[in-house]
């Protein structure tokens, strides 16, 4: 398992979401154990493809991705919003990815 503590330099752009952090952690217990699911840290843990290869990770050959929900919302020039919709978005768990080699 990757330290945490090195991965804590850049938080994820979550946005405090109880009900998609428990949906994370359902499927972190499942996957992995009940300690895993109790040490996420919806902050620094899982991130998406994209995100961990931009701190200089990869997911690792033949993992599977968590599933999460976001909501997006679309906006007018204003900055009122019109509406709001979910997105399945998938996420990967620091024990699913490896530093890459620089």
């Amino acid at each position: 398992m990757q330290n945490i503590n090195k991965i804590k330099v850049v938080p994820t752009p979550y946005r405090g979401s109880e009900n998609t952090a428990n949906m994370v952690r359902e499927q972190l217990k499942q996957k992995y154990n009940a300690k895993v699911a109790n040490d996420y840290d919806p902050y620094f843990s899982c991130r998406t493809y994209r995100n961990w290869r931009k701190i200089g990770y990869i997911v690792k050959k033949g993992e599977k991705a968590l599933k999460s929900i976001v909501v997006l919302e679309e906006k007018d020039e204003v900055g009122r919003v019109l509406k709001t919709y979910p997105k399945v978005i998938n996420l990967f768990h620091l024990n699913q990815v490896e530093r890459l080699n620089s």
